[in-house]
């Protein structure tokens, strides 16, 4: 059976008076990777943004494991964060840390770990994303590719029960996105964590995703929560499948 990992409950996204999305209703299971899909503008990045903190909701709220997260104290909040590893797009690196010291930020500020084992940690975080022996670059020694790998490392130094990514596959070239792809199932297997991708690149949505909601800019609701698969062949609505086909649908 299905277990809810995360809850999102009639939430209402917006900029002061500024509606952005209204009346969001989902359900992430526990193990999903899940797509936050729509088009420009619709308020993927900052349904993610209200999702891991980063901005409060207008209306709503966001559970996990049942625990409201907004009306959590900051304490509580905290906590319940440390849960998390986040991907933000641009990788989102201290230019001036290696990318050792990059990882083991998190290490440092949260756990007791002796510094030799921090270090082992932050080689054995790299080499799992393919950036063995890279522990004493910068970040502009490396190419974008490497930068988005890095971060990854950095995200899932701590072990995450849930990973969040933010455009992951934005600027990179098809081979270095279904790497990261690839990259990114091998270490939800590995960490059995729950996944979270704001996207739009529809071979990424095809290869990762088991479920998604498709947020639309224009009613500003959702308009479908399912697997986008299931989405692109049999959703009712002609948006989503025009949407999921790339402009060439056809009415059912």
């Amino acid at each position: 059976m299905p277990e809810p990992h995360i809850t999102v409950e009639k939430l209402t996204m917006a900029y002061g008076d500024f509606v952005i999305q209204r009346d969001l209703d989902f359900i992430i299971n526990r193990g999903d990777v899940f797509v936050i899909m729509g088009g420009s503008g619709c308020g993927k990045s900052t349904l993610l943004k209200i999702m891991i903190g980063l901005k409060s909701p207008a209306v709503g709220d966001v559970f996990y494991e049942g625990k409201s997260f907004w009306k959590a104290t900051d304490t509580e909040r905290e906590q319940m964060s440390r849960k998390f590893g986040v991907l933000f797009q641009s990788g989102a690196l201290w230019s001036s840390m290696t990318l050792a010291e990059n990882v083991a930020l998190a290490l440092k500020q949260y756990t007791d770990l002796p510094a030799k084992e921090i270090a082992e940690l932050c080689s054995l975080k790299l080499a799992l994303v393919g950036l063995a022996g890279f522990e004493d670059y910068y970040p502009n020694e490396i190419s974008g590719g490497m930068k988005k790998r890095a971060g990854l490392a950095r995200a899932i130094a701590m072990d995450p029960e849930i990973l969040f990514f933010d455009e992951p596959s934005a600027g990179l070239d098809p081979i270095i996105s279904r790497l990261l792809d690839y990259l990114m199932l091998v270490i939800r297997d590995s960490l059995g964590a729950t996944v979270v991708v704001v996207t739009h690149e529809l071979a990424s949505i095809f290869a990762i995703a088991n479920n998604s909601v498709f947020l639309d800019p224009d009613t500003k609701t959702m308009l479908a929560t399912a697997d986008p698969k299931y989405l692109r062949d049999h959703s009712e609505d002609f948006r989503v499948r025009n949407f999921l086909l790339r402009g060439e649908a056809k009415p059912l």
